[in-house]
């Protein structure tokens, strides 16, 4: 501070001192001083109201160091973080700063620009018909519509030439950074876009780009002059023909969804059909079996419309009194002939009804399921099958093992959700073996169910197809199961889906035979296909290790064109997927699933396209327990020597780096990349290999529904059922009540207008959340409890969770640490002496690690405390 006045001096004045200036201090201090005032300087800055709330959001902007011990290496880490927070900071989702506002208004600018200016004026039908073209007659719509598809074909026949052009013209790293530089932005800037014709120019930009790799693949990366170089370049490439094939199929099987909606019955219901529901079973426990009938009792339909059979393939005396004991039929047969189709053939020749209805043992149908799906059949004549998904209220190894139920989508949603809502398109669903409804006539003019492979489901709707008949697919969930418990169980499974899809295609190719038509073709040849990738994977898994260890040029070209070829290639086939596959499977996880099940369908895939005839049909086990946390290395073992394989070539890689020839040091470096991704992949599969214990008997299963808690002086509370499973039910409150364990208590759940009361006793009470057992339900009871749970028509409606937009790039960065994760796990499992092997080496990773930034998540932070400059 800067004084206003001269200090009065404490003493005379000395002889010749002017008064009033006291004596100069010592020239040692000057240095203490300067420094106590910039040590104040420094830290009293901490307590200005910026630092203090940099302090108080110091777990969102650094959160890999918030509440943490401090380490030396912390200054150094602190730096990274805040030049990465510089180059990218995140804003808080509350209180945005003036530079987002600003944006988000620009935005919304151009949507009611675009949306409420521009668009609503070529609306030709819907609920813009009062705009201009709208309010035309129908006639000079047609004209228009006709004028407009005139001037679309010359305009095509322009695009076509043009995308050859962009396909097949060489360029050079300037002329081929500038032209990958346009498409991005323009994908960039059009992603967010509504709308399937914005969809159609993303997958288009796609393809132009993925078939320009392709061509350049082929034409210019061969070294045709090294026997070496040429065969490990050539397996590569076919590994990646058959990935560009499978991505034009996928994308021309799934770029306009039907979006089927059911077709209303008569009001009459003596016009409805009559329909068998045949339930098989082989060697489930009776357990399983019990929700599933349950629930088919309950289904609205006329009584004297529907017949329900126990199909016993394994004759067992409890299933038949079961039977007995609810009403339904039960058929056997003599031997197991052709295992689930036989089964079907021969519960056909003991039926009648008009349609069949086929649900797997564990598959609990809603009560709604008849009256969604019968409609269409009475609208096509021609119609044999209406599929519904295939949807599961418990976790598959995937969900379960790395923590992800119902977070992110599960590996069988890309199916159900698009690819079989595409297919409907092109007239091609096929039947999924369950949670279906099928014509008797259409299956007896094919013979029955397909006896001739192991995925008898697949193969009688080709031949059913193939025989003129139609096929519909809902997407609405009308049934519920169980999804496999443990990966080997999970792996055997898709084993025999590979094996058969391979067998149909060998036996009956779609490509080849009449009745077809083209897009039938494409789109049963994808399916068939998509079984195939495992041989595929395993090179993208190991062929950079052919350079690196080998040194065999499998891409002869230079670093950079490489990069400016495959990166735009991946980076527009992530955005195209993402754009049409998002809600259905995040972005780079398809390369886990995959990863998982390459090694393991190679083999019956390529005995079953040798030999189509041998393999047999296996039983998929529901309902198994795990009684704690184990890893199974029986399943790991193939992942564990791929890693190995990729360690080693990253130690090749290194080498390489430090006494190879400097021209070689870009593709060393691409090489290593493609090794570091490559781990990470297997790392992603190894973390599935950690089974997480299930305990469970009976799922539980996570809902919303209303509910009412009925105490012992007959006092009614309502309340939210929050969770149930055949033995008990948990209850959310609205207040919170003070409840001994063991009280006895009723629980009220509705069905339809009607309420069921349940006994059973408080298991814990904490706070405003109830946990109750259930007391042994009589077979009335248990009927009624399914059908009030398991059965409600809008059961599984909501199931689905919103999440949101799909962004690759964060996708890309999830499936690298769970990666990571899986080499943690396999640390945590690994036996005593590999453990003090590997944990040296994991702890230096994890110190490198700690280094990386991290970027915030959009947490929703209160003005109040946001950051101000």
């Amino acid at each position: 501070m800067t004084p206003t006045a001269q200090p009065t001096p404490a003493v005379a004045p000395a002889a010749g001192r002017e008064p009033g200036v006291l004596p100069a201090a010592p020239s040692a201090a000057l240095p203490h001083s300067r420094l106590w005032l910039a040590l104040a300087w420094l830290l009293l800055r901490l307590e200005s109201p910026a630092w203090q709330a940099l302090r108080a959001r110091q777990h969102y902007w650094y959160p890999h160091l918030a509440g943490r011990r401090p380490r030396p290496a912390d200054p150094l880490r602190y730096l990274l973080q805040t030049l990465w927070l510089m180059i990218r900071r995140p804003q808080p989702a509350a209180a945005p700063g003036q530079l987002r506002r600003l944006l988000a208004r620009w935005r919304q600018s151009w949507h009611d620009v675009l949306h409420q200016r521009l668009l609503p004026h070529f609306a030709l039908q819907g609920p813009d018909s009062e705009h201009a073209l709208g309010r035309l007659s129908q006639p000079l719509r047609a004209c228009l519509v006709g004028a407009l598809a005139l001037l679309a074909i010359p305009l095509a026949l322009l695009a076509i030439p043009l995308a050859l052009l962009g396909i097949t013209e060489p360029f050079d790293w300037r002329e081929q950074l500038v032209f990958v530089g346009l498409l991005w932005g323009l994908a960039l800037f059009m992603r967010h876009w509504p709308g399937r014709f914005v969809t159609l120019l993303i997958v288009l930009i796609s393809v132009v780009v993925s078939c320009r790799y392709l061509w350049w693949r082929y034409t210019a990366t061969l070294n045709w002059h090294s026997p070496l170089d040429l065969t490990f370049g050539l397996i590569l490439l076919a590994a990646e023909t058959y990935a560009w094939l499978v991505l034009m199929l996928g994308y021309l099987q799934t770029s306009w969804p039907l979006q089927r909606q059911p077709a209303p019955l008569p009001a009459d219901s003596s016009l409805w059909p009559t329909v068998d529901l045949l339930i098989p079973t082989y060697n489930e426990d009776l357990s399983v079996v019990r929700p599933t009938v349950y629930a088919a009792l309950g289904i609205d339909w006329p009584a004297d419309k529907l017949r329900i059979h126990l199909l016993d393939d394994g004759r067992r005396e409890s299933f038949r009194q079961f039977a007995a004991e609810v009403g339904i039929g039960y058929i056997v047969r003599p031997d197991n002939r052709h295992a689930k189709a036989g089964n079907l053939n021969h519960a056909l020749q003991h039926t009648d009804g008009e349609l069949v209805a086929i649900f797997d043992c564990d598959h609990v149908p809603v009560r709604s399921f008849l009256q969604v799906t019968a409609g269409w059949f009475l609208r096509d004549p021609k119609l044999a099958l209406v599929q519904t998904p295939h949807h599961f209220f418990s976790p598959d190894p995937f969900e379960r093992n790395l923590g992800i139920f119902r977070r992110r989508p599960n590996e069988g949603e890309l199916f159900y959700g698009l690819v079989q809502d595409g297919n409907d398109l092109w007239n091609a669903a096929f039947f999924c073996g369950s949670c279906a409804l099928l014509r008797r006539t259409a299956l007896e003019s094919v013979g029955g169910f397909a006896v001739e492979t192991v995925t008898e489901d697949a193969h009688t709707a080709l031949r059913m197809h193939r025989k003129g008949w139609n096929s519909a697919y809902l997407r609405v969930p009308q049934a519920a199961g169980l999804a496999t418990e443990s990966l080997s169980a999970h792996i055997a499974q898709r084993i025999r889906w590979a094996r058969g899809m391979a067998q149909i295609f060998r036996t009956d190719n779609p490509l080849l035979g009449r009745g077809l038509s083209f897009f039938q073709r494409i789109c049963y040849a994808n399916a068939m296909l998509h079984f195939l990738a495992g041989l595929p994977r395993l090179v993208f898994l190991i062929a950079p290790l052919a350079f690196l260890l080998l040194h065999a040029y499998i891409i002869y070209a230079p670093a950079l064109m490489i990069v400016l070829y495959v990166l735009p290639h991946m980076i527009h086939a992530s955005l195209a997927s993402s754009r049409m596959q998002g809600a259905f499977r995040q972005t780079f996880w398809g390369e886990v699933y995959e990863t998982v099940l390459a090694w393991y369908i190679v083999r019956p895939t390529t005995m079953a396209l040798l030999s189509p005839r041998h393999g047999a049909f296996n039983v998929t086990a529901k309902g198994g327990l795990m009684a704690e946390d184990q890893f199974d290395w029986r399943t790991a073992r193939p992942y564990l020597l791929l890693a190995l394989l990729n360690v080693l070539g990253l130690g090749f890689a290194i080498w390489r780096l430090y006494a190879g020839p400097a021209t070689e040091v870009g593709t060393v470096i691409v090489s290593a990349l493609w090794v570091l991704y490559n781990l990470l992949i297997i790392g992603a599969a190894v973390a599935v290999a950690a089974e997480a214990r299930q305990i469970r008997r009976t799922q539980r299963v996570q809902v919303a529904l209303p509910a009412a808690l009925r105490l012992p002086d007959g006092h009614l509370y309502p309340c939210q059922l929050s969770d149930y499973a055949m033995g008990g039910v948990g209850l959310d409150l609205g207040e919170a009540l003070h409840l001994e364990e063991g009280s006895e208590v009723g629980v009220v759940l509705y069905q339809g207008t009607r309420e069921q009361l349940f006994r059973g006793e408080v298991g814990r009470c904490a706070g405003r959340h109830l946990a109750i057992r259930l007391a042994p339900l009589s077979l009335r009871e248990q009927i009624a409890f399914v059908q009030c749970t398991f059965a409600r028509a809008d059961a599984w409606l909501t199931w689905r969770p919103a999440l949101g937009n799909e962004y690759p790039l964060r996708s890309f960065f999830d499936v690298l640490r769970l990666g990571g994760l899986g080499y943690r796990r396999l640390l945590e499992y690994a036996p005593a002496w590999l453990h003090g092997v590997l944990h040296p080496v994991w702890l230096l990773v994890g110190w490198l690690f700690s280094f990386v930034p991290r970027t915030p998540s959009a947490v929703v932070i209160p003005a109040s405390r946001e950051l101000r400059p």
